[in-house]
Formats: C-alpha cells, structure tokens, sequence
C-alpha cells in the first residue's frame, strides 16, 4: 500500500489557492498512507491550510516538503509553533490520549485518526482535557460525512423506515496485504484486533450515531487466509440498550467491499460503496417500503475526507458546531475496548 509522491504540481496548486481570511493553520502529525492523503486532500481547501508536516521518517517529511511550508521531526517542535492552530493526529492509536493532552496543554485544536484510543478512560482523559481549555476535537470518522449515508439518517430520523430494528455493515478490504510484515498495523500488540481499528470501527461509529449507548458486545476473531498477527477476520454483534442488535464483519483479506444496511418495522435501507473511502466513487442506495416499489439512487462521489476536516476547521472558527459529539467519541472507545477483550476472550463482554 503505497502512497502517492508529491509533486511540484501539488505545490503550485497550494499556492495558488485564494486561502480565505481566518484559515486554520494545522500540522499533520504522521505522514504515512492516510496522512499523506490528507495532506493531499486539503490541498486546495479554502477553510484549511496544512503549514507543518511532523514525522520522525526523513523520508516521510521529505515527501510532503513541496506541499507544506516546514517540517519537524519532533512533536513537541510543532506544537511550540505559534503560527499552529490545530493538529491532524495521524498516528499509531496508543499515542493518540498522550499526544492530545499535550497538545490541549499548548492550546491547540485536535483532529485525530480513529480509533480516538483503545482505552475508554483513556478516551475520556483526552476529551476532558480538550474540555478543559475550551477547545475542539474532532474525530476521523469520515463516513458519517458521506451522503448516502446522511441521507440514510434522514430516513431514520424522518420515520420513513418505521422504528430501527438492526443494523447490518461489511467494511472489508484487502490493502493491507501490501504491508511490510513488520508495519504496526499488523502487530498484535499496536493493534491486537487489526480489522477492528483499520475498519470495522467506522461501523461501530455509525451504529452509535444511530442506535445510541452499546451495553454488551460479541466479537468473533480469527486468521484464515494471512499471516497477520492480529487477525485478517472480525465478526461482531453489539447490543443496545433499547433492544436494537449491530452486525458488522470486517475483513483484511478480501477484495474491498462496504454495505450498510439498518431494517426497520417499515422497510429497509441499504448503502453499498462503489469504491474504498480513499478514492470514493460515489454509493448505490436501494430503499423498500411496505406498500412501495422498491427505489435505487446513484449518490456521486464526494470527498467525505476533506468535509469532515473542514467542518472541524469551521467549528475552530466558531461557525458551527462539530456534528460528533465529544461523548459519543467516548462511547465509541469503551466499545472498542470491549470489543477487543471479546475478541480475545471469545466471551460476551459488557461495554
């Protein structure tokens, strides 16, 4: 899994950019795959500008220098940066709690990568330190931007679908598979249930902001078609405390394939991915309500990516309120944490 080498023409479309008074100024921290993604989706973003890339790999650093205007090996550098408003945590998730309370102590903005962290006490140390300072976090759950599924919350929230019963969603890909063996996505011990942090979780999310507080969780881990450390095959069933039930599979080790789907008392909803979030290609969405013919709707792409930073950017400024409520960032931790003792224990685990 390669990414993409910067170029003079990324450089010359930064700088063309009419950035507009009042841009928030943000450092990627992490400069790997998905960092330097975002530091190429952002490009030509008038809400936000990438200033700083922060990574301890020469190389690394060396690959977005066309894109930004400084680099630094050192965190802690990046965040004595005055001119820094806010910081992009692209990092291994057992950094994430240490690096936002650090950051919240200099007075930074937070947007991190998921898993916010592994821990839920953890999770709520950082949440209560960004709290503290009156400051904002945000959270790469990138496909609550997506609009199919909005508009799949719409139909939720509208009645259309009747009361929510279950959620059904499949987040599989195969990307990983190019992995250097050693890459701490793949080790049991950085992410000891690897289709959960890589996957799985931004269905978890999902299932939250629809069905709300988690109460037990059964996770099903195993490794059939790699050598993965941490497993190539995740099965989880969450139950809710108002009765409703989430089925999610995600897997590392099949072609790439993204559904999902929520039945309700009066008809269903089903948003299927025509691609990998990376380079979206837009959602087929296909409705049936009793009594109805069953409709289908070609959602094009957009860049759900890029949304979610700039309306973080935006809730910065003060324009809106960051649609990711900072509790929810918590829940979603704890039944990460749950999940993972399921998966290793093979037994249903309490959230």
């Amino acid at each position: 899994m390669r990414a993409r080498k910067f170029t003079a023409d990324d450089n010359a479309r930064r700088g063309s950019t009419n950035l507009a008074e009042g841009v928030t100024k943000i450092a990627v921290v992490g400069l790997g795959w998905w960092g330097g993604k975002i530091v190429r989706d952002l490009a030509e973003s008038d809400q936000v500008q990438v200033v700083a890339g922060v990574d301890l790999n020469a190389d690394a650093r060396q690959a977005v220098a066309p894109c930004v205007q400084r680099t630094y090996a050192d965190y802690a550098e990046a965040l004595d940066d005055e001119d820094i408003d806010a910081v992009i945590l692209c990092t291994p998730h057992k950094f994430h709690t240490e690096q936002i309370i650090a950051a919240a102590a200099h007075g930074k903005h937070v947007f991190c990568e998921k898993p916010l962290s592994v821990s839920g006490a953890d999770a709520q140390r950082a949440v209560d330190a960004m709290a503290a300072k009156g400051l904002k976090l945000g959270i790469g759950h990138e496909r609550r931007f997506e609009p199919a599924v909005q508009g799949l919350r719409r139909a939720i929230a509208d009645g259309h679908l009747g009361t929510p019963l279950v959620f059904e969603g499949n987040f599989s890909q195969d990307k990983f598979l190019d992995l250097a063996p050693d890459n701490w996505r793949l080790s049991a011990a950085e992410a000891p249930v690897g289709p959960l942090s890589a996957t799985g979780i931004h269905l978890v999310d999902l299932a939250i902001a629809i069905f709300g507080r988690p109460t037990q969780v059964w996770a099903r881990l195993s490794t059939q078609a790699t050598t993965f450390a941490n497993g190539d095959t995740l099965t989880i069933t969450i139950a809710f405390e108002k009765g409703q039930t989430a089925l999610i599979t995600a897997i590392l080790a099949t072609p790439f394939v993204g559904r999902v789907t929520v039945l309700g008392s009066q008809g269903w909803m089903e948003v299927r991915d025509r691609t990998h979030p990376e380079d979206p290609h837009g959602w087929d969405v296909t409705r049936q309500i009793r009594g109805e013919a069953q409709t289908s709707e070609f959602f094009p792409p957009h860049a759900s990516v890029r949304e979610n930073i700039e309306t973080f950017a935006r809730a910065v400024a003060g324009e809106v309120e960051y649609p990711v409520p900072m509790e929810e960032m918590v829940v979603n931790a704890r039944t990460f944490e749950a999940i993972t003792r399921s998966a290793l224990s093979g037994v249903v685990e309490s959230v």
